[in-house]
């Protein structure tokens, strides 16, 4: 049922409820929450076999103790779940005074310029301990740009959906995380399949950080086309 409304000069209007309930399509909520997801998702485990594999030679001195060196590069990995709260508290902040859409659009770039720049840095070798540091920095940016992410796309499609079908699209963004797996293991085994150790720990390891550009770039023009969502719509009125 559509709300009437009395206008100052006697006149209906049939209330703006009915405008601010418009909904995405069904299409739109999927592209723009579970799509987005899986990039966050494909960057961060990017790192995580990075850390794993490639950046205790790099960034760190695995020569004289390479379990040593290995410890320190996956402590590296887990700076992002100490970020990954205050970037829900963040974006979940702003999300409710500047909008669902363009926190969820922040958060995409928060991520995917923290994920290209760590493809872009130079090694210990180079610079030193400025480097480890530096990536430090880069991986907690990621961990703010997932926390908003994550709990984002999962109000945008939860807000956009029907009464009845609530938990149907509250489950799409929970599939970007395995798409994300997925696509940044996948891209390894492709890099690892055509080049050796040495080649991979001198150029391979940064090339997934630096397709994530071109991911991103997909995911902000599915995220730019989207509508507010209705509830949003709705508490702005």
């Amino acid at each position: 049922m559509t709300a009437v409304t009395l206008t100052a000069d006697g006149t209906t209007s049939v209330g703006g409820k009915a405008k601010a309930m418009v909904r995405d399509s069904v299409k739109t909520v999927i592209a723009a929450s579970m799509v987005g997801t899986a990039i966050e998702f494909y960057d961060f485990y990017a790192y995580g076999t990075a850390a794993a594999n490639y950046f205790p030679h790099i960034f760190f001195s695995a020569k004289d103790n390479p379990t040593v060196a290995l410890l320190m590069s996956l402590l590296t990995f887990a700076i992002a779940f100490i970020a990954r709260p205050l970037g829900s508290l963040i974006f979940g902040h702003f999300g409710d005074r500047m909008g669902r859409k363009t926190t969820l659009v922040v958060s995409l770039m928060t991520m995917g310029v923290g994920t290209f720049l760590i493809g872009c840095l130079p090694t210990y070798s180079q610079v030193g301990v400025g480097a480890v540091a530096v990536l430090c920095l880069l991986r907690f940016i990621q961990g703010i740009g997932l926390g908003g992410e994550w709990s984002g796309a999962a109000l945008v499609a939860t807000e956009n959906a029907p009464e009845d079908k609530r938990a149907l699209y509250g489950s799409f963004p929970e599939l970007g995380a395995p798409i994300g797996f997925f696509l940044s293991n996948g891209t390894y085994f492709v890099l690892e399949s055509f080049n050796d150790t040495d080649a991979m720990c001198a150029w391979g390891w940064r090339v997934p950080f630096l397709l994530s550009a071109v991911l991103v770039i997909i995911g902000l023009v599915v995220r730019v086309h989207m509508e507010e969502t209705p509830i949003f719509r709705m508490a702005q009125e």
